[in-house]
């Protein structure tokens, strides 16, 4: 088994140009990082997202920012996987939701794409996570989170954002979106992927 490399600085570049995304990265890694510049802060290019996997896609652009700012950068990769769709609409999940990226759209493609579907495993699905940790030398450190559950039309809730108003976690009666934001954050495939990066690289380091 490969030893994971610890994480011993204090500046990780997150690799995106969504503003939303910094402070909620910075928050999930609290006094393990002094400082988060955004790729988009640095001017750095976004790379087109041409692999087939949530980790793909996650270490193509965290070795492209490391790559451009000579710093370790840290980039995810997330989506819904319904089962009776094949995995669809996994890395495309967003563009699911058009130019406007509005996810009424999306999921109401979800839902017209079930009912379509010949595939008998139906509504089961899961939200995926994939985090890849990349250094300047081309090192590269993946980890995956998600949770399970499965799909309920029509969308309820107003807590949540994306594909959140019909998803209903394993256990629960609730949409995610029915949820108050810290029950939501507590079982997210966001935190699930965290919490594994932090035990695999930061924990280490005796951060």
């Amino acid at each position: 088994m490969t030893v994971p490399r610890p994480f011993t600085g204090d500046t990780l570049v997150i690799a995106t140009h969504n503003k939303g995304k910094v402070p909620e990265i910075a928050a999930l890694l609290d006094g393990l990082v002094r400082h988060f510049p955004s790729a988009g802060e640095l001017g750095l290019g976004e790379p087109e997202e041409t692999e087939t996997t949530y980790v793909g896609n996650a270490i193509l652009k965290a070795r492209a920012a490391a790559t451009a700012s000579g710093l370790p950068a840290l980039a995810d990769d997330s989506g819904l996987s319904v089962e009776g769709l094949d995995g669809a609409p996994g890395i495309f999940s967003a563009r699911w939701a058009g130019p406007t990226k509005d996810f009424r759209i999306a999921m109401a493609r979800v839902e017209e794409a079930l009912k379509a579907s010949p595939d008998r495993r139906g509504d089961r699905a899961a939200f995926i996570c994939a985090l890849a940790l990349a250094w300047p030398d081309g090192h590269v450190e993946t980890v995956e989170g998600r949770v399970d559950g499965h799909l309920s039309f029509p969308p309820r809730g107003t807590n949540g954002f994306g594909y959140n108003p019909i998803f209903i976690p394993l256990g629960d009666t609730r949409t995610i979106a029915e949820m108050d934001p810290a029950e939501k954050q507590s079982i997210s495939h966001r935190t699930d992927a965290f919490n594994k990066l932090k035990a695999r690289c930061f924990t280490l380091a005796g951060k």
